[in-house]
């Protein structure tokens, strides 16, 4: 959590058109009031180069929370605690960064000092004598879209275990926005979860902060050790107070709602056609990382092989592959997938899937539907483990590094695709059969 006040009235604007509004502090002796704003330590990072880029008065001045939580009427948090993140994070990182960072990844030093400690959502509401209660969630849970997904379930459990000594819970998430490009999507994502009332863009101030009875600050929590160690799901049940080894597994599945989504006619009807000619197969073997994307060319050799080996089947693709293929039995959806919830549509419609570490396996899950996924990591291969219709194939990198720098030279990695040519259609064939 980061408080702090703006030295000049500014709007920012998301990429779905919300403007954010900041006005400079109007009394600054009284801090419950709509001109003192609270964001995580991400955005605030974010709306400091926003700022910077418009013009030199643009400035964001740090208050002190503690003045802050101090206010009578300043929500209870819940989950693990939050307290003086701003201040331990820079005071801390300026005097022992350099020396932790030469002993582990930079993205955990944070978690050196941060607080990590268990905690107890039950006894954290024990004694709340109201039945009506508003909880606001600061920041957004994870970055990518299998990370949100996976934090949703945990968010479901979470609003469950409330409505249990509660008569109504009103959860509102407000996300990072200043610089996110990926907003919209962001709050599509949330927003798709009947759980969650309404989903709004970062900062908030503290005026509308205090109208709450609980909060859950969000911020940092991808950079934490537990969150490097557990699953996403787990990893989110631990941060909300919950025991995640106390959650049987088929409590964890994931959901996505598209009973209020209406998918374009061409793509409604171009399914319907599909569909007519065979059992559906998503063929997903890209990833935004290049190091979990099939090479191209092994990607169309598979999916020839796949066609061959499994005349029952059509095969579907929310990307873009090689423009030169061209089969009967294979249909290029890209142009038709432009949002979260038409690729969740389209995935919906599959019988099977089979693609490489990505949202895709997370999706095909809240649908019930088979996939077969490839890692090129490891540890995230036990991850499959929590999907019932999930079975998962490792592909080693035996890529060599032959820079002699620190940092990476990816014209000097020798061997990057040799890895692939292990990954055989008969053994894909052979995982899907058993789902």
């Amino acid at each position: 959590m980061v408080v702090f006040r703006v030295t000049d009235n500014i709007n920012i604007k998301t990429t779905d058109g919300t403007l954010v509004k900041y006005e400079k502090v109007k009394s600054p002796s009284n801090l419950q009031n709509e001109t003192i704003y609270i964001t995580t330590l991400e955005d605030f990072a974010d709306l400091k180069k926003v700022f910077a880029s418009v013009g030199n008065k643009y400035k964001a001045k740090i208050i002190d929370e503690a003045k802050i939580r101090y206010l009578s009427q300043f929500p209870r948090e819940l989950g693990i605690t939050n307290i003086n993140e701003y201040n331990i994070t820079n005071n801390l990182n300026y005097k022992y960064r350099n020396k932790i960072a030469m002993q582990s990844d930079e993205n955990l030093v944070e978690s050196v000092y941060l607080n990590e400690d268990k905690s107890d959502l039950k006894k954290q509401i024990s004694g709340t004598l109201k039945k009506d209660i508003k909880v606001l969630i600061l920041g957004s849970l994870g970055s990518s879209i299998s990370q949100m997904i996976c934090a949703c379930s945990a968010l479901r459990i979470f609003y469950e275990k409330l409505k249990k000594q509660f008569k109504t819970v009103t959860l509102d998430i407000y996300i990072n926005a200043s610089e996110n490009r990926f907003y919209s999507r962001d709050k599509m994502i949330f927003s798709n979860q009947n759980f969650v009332n309404k989903v709004s863009a970062l900062s908030i101030d503290v005026k509308e902060f205090c109208s709450y009875d609980f909060f859950v600050d969000a911020s940092s929590v991808t950079k934490r050790s537990f969150y490097q160690t557990l699953n996403y799901t787990d990893a989110w049940l631990y941060k909300l107070g919950i025991d995640y080894k106390t959650i049987p597994e088929e409590m964890k599945y994931n959901t996505i709602n598209l009973t209020s989504y209406r998918p374009k006619k061409e793509l409604k009807d171009r399914l319907q056609l599909i569909k007519q000619k065979g059992k559906v197969l998503l063929f997903h073997p890209y990833s935004a990382n290049s190091f979990k994307s099939i090479p191209k060319d092994y990607a169309v050799k598979l999916l020839k092989k796949m066609i061959e080996k499994m005349p029952d089947y059509v095969f579907v693709s929310a990307l873009k592959l090689d423009p030169k293929f061209k089969n009967d039995r294979y249909f290029d959806l890209s142009n038709d997938s432009s949002s979260f919830l038409d690729f969740c549509y389209i995935i919906s419609n599959c019988d099977k899937a089979f693609t490489v570490n990505t949202s895709t396996y997370h999706i095909a899950d809240a649908f019930f539907i088979p996939s077969v996924v490839v890692f090129t990591d490891y540890e995230q291969k036990k991850n499959v483990k929590e999907y019932e219709y999930s079975n998962a194939i490792y592909v080693k990198d035996k890529s060599k590094d032959y820079s002699q720098f620190i940092f990476k030279n990816e014209s000097l990695l020798l061997y990057r695709f040799d890895g692939w040519q292990e990954l055989k259609a008969s053994k894909v064939i052979k995982l899907l059969e058993k789902l």
